[in-house]
């Protein structure tokens, strides 16, 4: 399966998934790709939504992944987190955290690679540091090293440059590295010059400062909630093992009538599937239900008053099955009350896996998103959901998830 590029810069892809004025715009899903909408409609009519490989040629202001890099996580992993990091940086600490528990979580999956970026100008022992974590890596501890300087930084950030260089030979002893050793290597000519380089090579990058992320080679944007979101773009870098290469078969009859019941972890919500009106469209969410994709996904944007929307594995709100299923609209289908189920879209044709249901009417709606579905029991439930916001620029509580989809057919 060709891979899915949706790592743009996360700047760009947040403004994809940004908060609409409920007058004004509605929910979005992935990127656009019109299509005309067939005269004549047959089931499992769909576009490709993935996106080519990039080129090979392609260039970068960032040097290649070296065996000379400190890499955690296995070579042959989908995902690499690559890390331009200080040592007495707070952030870049809190960054070392994180990143350390997505490679034990996903093991196999994401490898981080570390590389020097040592702000001597704001950071008085910040090159030592770096200096400490080399020598330590010529006896074979790195990490080890680079775990120890960010867990203990509240106790050698303040210290002295000679209290610092002694307290790093005592530690080198408690992660059982040779002690003589370790303090020569610390300020040798050689380890000095590399960590110089280091920094010497961020310049000619213009790196702005630490720490500097990117994800498959493209750099994430700082925002107030981006350790928050962080996993959500690991996700989304690796929703292409998820998604299907074909449009979803024929999985519904016209004779027959379904429902459907989201398990959520505030409750039972229950939808009626309107077959004669959205057939392609219902037999897509029933595809994707029976497929569990719906399984354990969160409600990533809730908008009291306007809607509640999912449907996204990764919780960015740019996620999708890899492809897109036209429009389907019905004039006597409109979103005039609350607990009307329409598909996300980004634009005319766009719909893919992201559903939304409305809290209030929502009349601006109508004339761009399908109609799919209306909730018959469960609405207290939605009213209970926390509100999210992928985009929003404020930190926020963990959203409420969507357990599963049960599918009922009559």
């Amino acid at each position: 399966m060709r891979s899915l590029l949706l790592f743009c810069l996360a700047a760009g892809m947040l403004v994809a998934c940004g908060t609409p004025a409920p007058d004004k715009t509605g929910p979005t899903a992935g990127a656009p790709s019109p299509l005309p909408i067939p005269t004549q409609f047959s089931l499992g009519i769909c576009s490709d939504a993935r996106q080519p490989t990039p080129d090979p040629g392609e260039t970068s202001l960032f040097p290649r992944i070296e065996k000379v890099d400190h890499i955690l996580g296995k070579s042959e992993a989908y995902v690499t987190v690559l890390v331009y990091s200080d040592f007495q940086c707070a952030a870049c600490a809190q960054v070392a955290t994180l990143l350390k528990s997505f490679v034990e979580k996903y093991p196999g999956q994401v490898r981080v690679v570390f590389r020097h970026f040592p702000l001597e100008t704001l950071h008085d022992k910040a090159a030592l540091a770096a200096q400490a974590a080399e020598a330590a890596a010529l006896q074979g501890k790195f990490w080890q090293m680079h775990d120890l300087l960010f867990a203990k930084q509240a106790d050698w950030q303040n210290l002295k440059l000679e209290e610092f260089q002694k307290w790093l030979v005592g530690q080198s002893k408690v992660l059982g590295l040779e002690q003589a050793r370790f303090e020569t290597d610390l300020v040798s000519p050689a380890v000095v010059s590399a960590i110089k380089k280091t920094w010497e090579d961020g310049q000619k990058i213009k790196l702005p400062g630490t720490p500097v992320i990117l994800v498959n080679g493209e750099i994430m944007k700082w925002q107030v909630n981006l350790l928050d979101q962080l996993e959500g773009f690991v996700l989304l870098a690796m929703l292409p093992q998820k998604q299907f290469s074909d449009c979803p078969p024929v999985v519904i009859s016209p004779q027959k009538q379904y429902a459907a019941t989201l398990k959520t972890t505030q409750g039972e919500v229950t939808i009626k599937l309107f077959t004669d009106k959205a057939p392609n469209t219902v037999n897509n969410f029933i595809f994707l239900a029976r497929e569990g994709w719906y399984d354990n996904i969160p409600f990533h944007r809730v908008i009291p008053g306007f809607i509640a929307q999912t449907g996204d594995p990764t919780g960015t709100g740019l996620g999708g099955p890899g492809y897109f299923t036209p429009n389907e609209k019905n004039p006597g289908l409109r979103f005039d009350r609350a607990g009307m189920v329409g598909m996300a879209n980004s634009g005319p044709d766009t719909n893919g896996s992201q559903f939304f249901i409305t809290l209030a009417p929502a009349s601006q709606l109508d004339k761009d998103f399908t109609i799919f579905a209306q909730v018959i029991s469960g609405m207290d439930v939605l009213a209970k959901l926390k509100p999210h916001d992928p985009s929003g620029t404020a930190l926020q509580a963990q959203p409420d998830m969507l357990v599963s989809v049960s599918i009922e057919e009559k």
